[in-house]
């Protein structure tokens, strides 16, 4: 299948990889790009912090080098990805959630049964999930969040966009986010010719996800068993060499 990948790189990159891996044809499309301020995310550790917590891997690319002090402290993040990459950047105690925003307060709540001395340090992107903040405001568990990066449009994927779709329609999209989502379907060249895509499925990481999909190509919308790239791609068909 002639995969179209939307997520921004470096992360693309990985995801082609496993494509080729699975016997598909991966066509990269990054819609967004990570702008980091690495200032804000180093200033933040100037006051004090019980643990981090981390809801993409992106936080750890802008931390990295992460000083010593900091990866001495606990890391609450919201998948295994975002874990693995806490892992990477040399964090020690991990704890992880099941790919939401609201699994990740689960998990913190559960950690604290008394609230924290200090309050917990949220590294944040824009645009980001409400989910996380608007929970832990319900419990008594102090978060204080810094904006370290915010995802910046690529005004260069309009004109892939255009000329991808005219040599030859995805066999499926892989969308990883609600706002890339929205991106992809608020490109000139989707907007303009819908009908190129009516036999491309879309495979969605979460029913967030998917809702930001037209209701013109509801009919050829999957969603992910578990909010991972694990199970996105596993709505992928094997193709028939490796049966």
């Amino acid at each position: 299948m002639r995969v179209l990948v939307t997520r921004p790189e470096p992360a693309a990159g990985a995801t082609a990889e496993r494509l080729e891996a699975l016997g598909h044809r991966p066509v990269l499309l990054p819609l967004a790009e990570a702008v980091h301020d690495r200032s804000a995310a180093r200033a933040a550790f100037d006051a004090p912090f019980e643990a981090l917590v981390a809801t993409s891997a992106e936080v750890f690319r802008v931390l990295t080098p992460v000083p010593r002090t900091v990866t001495d402290r606990p890391v609450f993040c919201v998948g295994p990805a975002t874990g693995k990459a806490a892992a990477a950047a040399g964090f020690r105690t991990i704890a992880i959630a099941d790919g939401t925003g609201l699994s990740l307060a689960d998990l913190i709540e559960a950690a604290f049964s008394t609230p924290p001395v200090h309050p917990l340090l949220y590294l944040a992107g824009e645009p980001r999930s409400p989910d996380l903040e608007t929970r832990l405001a319900e419990t008594n568990i102090p978060l204080r969040m810094v904006v370290c990066y915010r995802m910046r449009d690529l005004p260069e994927s309009e004109t892939d966009a255009g000329r991808l779709l005219a040599e030859s329609p995805p066999d499926a999209v892989l969308l990883y986010s609600r706002e890339s989502a929205s991106r992809f379907f608020r490109l000139p060249a989707v907007l303009a010719a819908p009908e190129r895509l009516a036999g491309t499925h879309f495979l969605c990481i979460s029913g967030k996800t998917a809702s930001a999909v037209p209701a013109r190509f509801a009919d050829h919308v999957q969603v992910a068993g578990s909010p991972d790239e694990d199970s996105l791609l596993a709505l992928l068909p094997r193709p028939s060499s490796q049966i």
